[in-house]
């Protein structure tokens, strides 16, 4: 008896210490008096409370022992630990069988560990910890995405599945992406060819010879006997001389060309989305192409061309942007044709580039850059003669071309806010209608009245009373 009585006294010792841990939540000591509980019984996962009745008991049940497992420590105090979230009930009889109560027990997830553990990972943020049935909602306001993930992945691991997601993100939520495209192409190419013909006649004997483009261009006929010959190049750069002794006649056609060209392009789209959102852009157009199907019918699909850009924009951090990006490049290549049933399409020349890269607000990144140097050098001679000195050059042909192609991809992100509609201007601000005396009288094809939509004040007027000769545009810093 006395053994019997140190290990009661051990176990309601045990579930006292329990019961005084500060982060147990609702560890604490529940009295039924006169049939009835003073309230719900709300046990912490994993944590136990006592429950003492005025009236002895005999026997008592639980529901639903997954959700909550009691013992007995003497006729008038149960031990009840909490095993899992959930709802059930803890039915008390007297030694006659009858009810004394029923008791709601309640488990919930631990908070009180939780919030300890949510204050060491995110220290400053302002997030609020409650319990709705058995799970656990979150409220409040965070600094970024980051801190929203961590926070969530925490609470899922006291409350698998259950938690509920009440919390905003402060700060600028919405990016505004600078993308900039440059390209540069330049061209050369270099062409020398040297072409002679020697005819005559010697009794009845016609004798004719010719070598390179005098023998391409007059399809046969003597050059000494025409005042006239085609070049195979343009005609600047072309020399052709003629001689000629009685029936002997001599030509010689010298035929140089050098060309160079660059071509400059410059793009810069502007697009803004929210976090987490993503955003497309299109400037250019969609060719149509032909599209074969059932039956022989043919069905018309567009495939779109020019500036491409999607990006899906995140902010993780106050200043810290995350962006996925892809931008592209492309045109019509009238060099590459395909023919079919009629129809003739055009190849594509395409650049492309696809990328996930973090920056600071304001900062930027070169994502990409190609260069390309094409090089073709080809020569033709007439055998043997082409080897001679000096005079083989009349006899020899020599072509020299080189491409290069340099592109440049330049991103920028800023984080952004709506603004009112007056600090803005648009490019239609500094053009107005002329009027009839205006358009008749002077001949102005733009009016000289100023726009009454044009901002007054600010630096929107600032850039709307800039002068501009030429085309308008739209320059946005």
């Amino acid at each position: 008896m006395r053994i019997d009585g140190l290990l009661k006294a051990s176990l309601v010792g045990v579930a006292l210490a329990w019961t005084a841990v500060p982060a147990a939540g609702w560890a604490e000591t529940l009295r039924v008096m006169n049939g009835s509980v003073s309230s719900d019984l709300r046990v912490s996962m994993n944590r136990a409370v006592v429950v003492e009745s005025d009236v002895p008991f005999a026997e008592l049940s639980i529901a639903n022992p997954a959700i909550a497992d009691i013992s007995t420590l003497s006729d008038r105090t149960i031990y009840v630990l909490g095993k899992a979230p959930g709802r059930t009930t803890l039915t008390l009889l007297n030694a006659e069988g009858r009810l004394i109560t029923n008791v709601e027990v309640q488990v919930v997830p631990d908070v009180a560990e939780f919030k300890e553990r949510l204050r060491q990972i995110l220290p400053g943020e302002h997030v609020e910890v409650r319990t709705a049935n058995d799970g656990i909602v979150l409220s409040g306001t965070v600094t970024s995405i980051v801190a929203l993930d961590r926070a969530l992945d925490l609470a899922e691991r006291y409350a698998p599945g259950r938690v509920s997601n009440l919390m905003n993100v402060g700060g600028t939520q919405q990016v505004m992406l600078k993308v900039r495209f440059a390209e540069m192409q330049r061209s050369v190419r270099k062409t020398l060819s040297g072409s002679v013909a020697v005819g005559g006649e010697i009794g009845n004997v016609k004798a004719n010879v010719q070598s390179g483009t005098l023998a391409e261009n007059n399809n046969g006929n003597t050059f000494v006997g025409q005042n006239q010959y085609t070049s195979s190049v343009e005609s600047n750069g072309v020399l052709g001389l003629r001689f000629g002794s009685g029936s002997l006649q001599l030509g010689i056609l010298l035929e140089a060309l050098e060309t160079k060209g660059v071509v400059r392009t410059l793009a810069e789209p502007n697009l803004t989305a929210l976090s987490g959102q993503q955003a497309s852009f299109l400037a250019g157009g969609e060719y149509p192409v032909p599209v074969l199907g059932e039956e022989g019918r043919v069905t018309i699909d567009y495939k779109p061309f020019g500036i491409e850009l999607t990006f899906t924009p995140r902010v993780v951090a106050k200043d810290l942007i995350n962006l996925t990006l892809n931008a592209a490049v492309s045109g019509l290549d009238s060099t590459v044709t395909f023919e079919q049933s009629g129809f003739s399409v055009n190849a594509f020349r395409r650049r492309e580039t696809s990328t996930t890269v973090e920056l600071r607000d304001g900062e930027s990144f070169a994502i990409a850059g190609l260069l390309e140097d094409d090089f073709q050098d080809m020569s033709g001679q007439v055998p043997w003669l082409g080897d001679i000195p000096i005079l083989g050059a009349l006899f020899r042909s020599a072509e020299y071309e080189r491409q290069q192609s340099e592109l440049v991809i330049i991103i920028s992100a800023h984080l952004v806010t709506p603004t009112r509609g007056e600090a803005l201007a648009l490019p239609t601000d500094r053009v107005t209608i002329p009027t009839e005396s205006e358009l008749f009288l002077y001949g102005r094809t733009v009016g000289g009245a100023p726009n009454p939509r044009t901002p007054r004040q600010g630096a929107a007027a600032e850039v709307a009373r800039q002068d501009f000769s030429g085309s308008y545009g739209y320059v946005m810093e």
